[in-house]
């Protein structure tokens, strides 16, 4: 009798478990059958949605829900606190699967090349949203004494770290924020947030949900210049074929024309404002320089020579994420990404990496909401097994899934399960329950595995 196809799955946030699910819903899981283990380096799944997403975003993490059923079948196993390369390389992961996956993500910040970056107030917004979501490693304190603060980018991210330093810490008490993070942003002294975005409001990369949710804020006032209600040839025509584009500059339109109101933390959203230098004094920053730009009839911007030095101490570069490099795969250094072709790894030569695959912000770079991840998963599924079907894919030394098992027993890696995370997560809604709140997120690594029962 047939041996069920074996595959591993570097990787469980969205990316890797829609991996997982095209998987399970092909005609290859019916006859030989398919076997699944998921590796995750943090002690719990669910990548981005855990630890990138703003905790004021349960709609968003609503997806979890949907996960949860993939994860529930009883084909995939997960093995959390297991770090590629670290605990299992590249060559083991060889000699037990027909097929790796990866689907590692995206979660460093790119650079910004600017003078000042490297100042004692500049920070990048990943790390941010590390913090506030409780990622195990990153510090426990934030800095937040700045009262005048810079955001740089015009995308969620960045909507979701000016909210955040905008908004009160006990707004976001009853989402599931640590007690360290409540701790930190009572501490707050931030009372003006100011958004900066080099090109106009036709080019804005906000979702329009996330946009209108900044106005919903009993404390914070949204402020746009009419001056910035500007657009071109090419505006109208990105407005006219994207309906997004069309209702976040509608948006925006509409917060640029009304009278400025009392609530008393201040967000501003500046458009034609290009960031060219931040400003020092003693090693700490003390200011913001940009350049005015003006449309070019396409939609781009062009710069027009006038600068203005603005009054901030801290700036938050929200200009993208980026993907650490994977040992032994082939890596393009400009995009940050594993080189592919439908989802197959692509050598130098040109040619497949045999029985290597990738998806997701691996694959394509950081760009699209979590769901964009699901066609992405189909198509390097579907190569998968066209690849398994034609006999290309070679036969694993140990395919059985105890040798798994068994390897890492033998190396003392202390790992947590797909049940580990159901007591993980009954842990949290407990420390949640008292205080009236679905869950309390657990911050230490420590704490997590004990949780787990790891």
């Amino acid at each position: 009798m047939p041996r069920p196809l074996r595959v591993a799955i570097v990787g469980a946030g969205p990316a890797g478990i829609y991996a997982a699910d095209a998987l399970l819903k092909s005609a290859v899981a019916a006859e030989p059958g398919v076997s699944i283990d998921l590796f995750e380096r943090m002690p719990a799944p669910f990548g981005l949605i855990r630890y990138g997403v703003a905790p004021d975003h349960p709609r968003i993490k609503g997806i979890i829900t949907a996960l949860h059923q993939v994860l529930d079948k009883p084909q995939i196993r997960l093995f959390g606190n297991v770090d590629y390369p670290g605990d299992i390389n590249l060559d083991d992961l060889r000699a037990f699967y027909d097929a790796v996956v990866f689907s590692t993500g995206a979660t460093a910040d790119r650079s910004l090349d600017i003078p000042g970056v490297e100042l004692d107030g500049s920070y990048g917004a990943a790390d941010f949203v590390s913090w506030y979501d409780g990622h195990p490693d990153v510090p426990r304190t934030w800095p937040l004494d700045a009262e005048k603060v810079a955001v740089l980018g015009v995308g969620n991210v960045a909507l979701d770290v000016a909210r955040i330093l905008a908004k009160t810490a006990d707004e976001l008490l009853p989402t599931e924020i640590p007690p360290n993070v409540h701790e930190g942003l009572k501490a707050n002294k931030a009372l003006e947030v100011h958004v900066f975005g080099r090109r106009g409001p036709a080019q804005a990369k906000f979702s329009p949900m996330e946009l209108r949710e900044l106005d919903h804020s009993p404390t914070i006032e949204v402020i746009v210049d009419p001056e910035d209600i500007d657009y071109d040839d090419g505006s109208i025509a990105t407005r006219r074929g994207n309906k997004q584009a069309d209702m976040v500059a509608k948006t925006l339109e509409n917060w640029a024309i009304r009278d400025i109101g009392d609530r008393p933390h201040k967000l501003f959203l500046h458009f034609f404002e290009s960031p060219t230098e931040i400003l020092g004094e003693d090693g700490r920053v003390v200011g913001l320089r940009t350049e005015r730009t003006a449309l070019d009839g396409t939609g781009n911007v062009k710069g027009t020579g006038v600068f203005k030095d603005w009054d901030v101490s801290s700036v938050y570069r929200a200009v993208g994420y980026l993907s650490d490099k994977l040992p032994k795969l082939p890596w393009d250094v400009e995009s940050g990404t594993v080189p592919d072709q439908g989802g197959r790894v692509i050598e130098e030569t040109g040619e497949p990496l045999t029985s290597m695959y990738v998806t997701g912000w691996i694959r394509r770079g950081p760009v699209g909401l979590i769901g964009h991840t699901k066609g992405d998963a189909n198509e390097t599924v579907a190569n998968l097994l066209a690849d398994y079907a034609g006999g290309r894919l070679p036969e694993p030394v140990s395919p059985a899934p105890e040798a798994v098992d068994a390897f890492l027993a033998e190396r003392d890696v202390r790992f947590t399960t797909w049940e580990g995370w159901h007591r993980l997560d009954a842990a949290e809604k407990a420390l949640g329950e008292p205080q009236g709140r679905e869950r309390v997120k657990l911050v230490e690594r420590e704490d997590m595995l004990r949780a787990s029962g790891a």
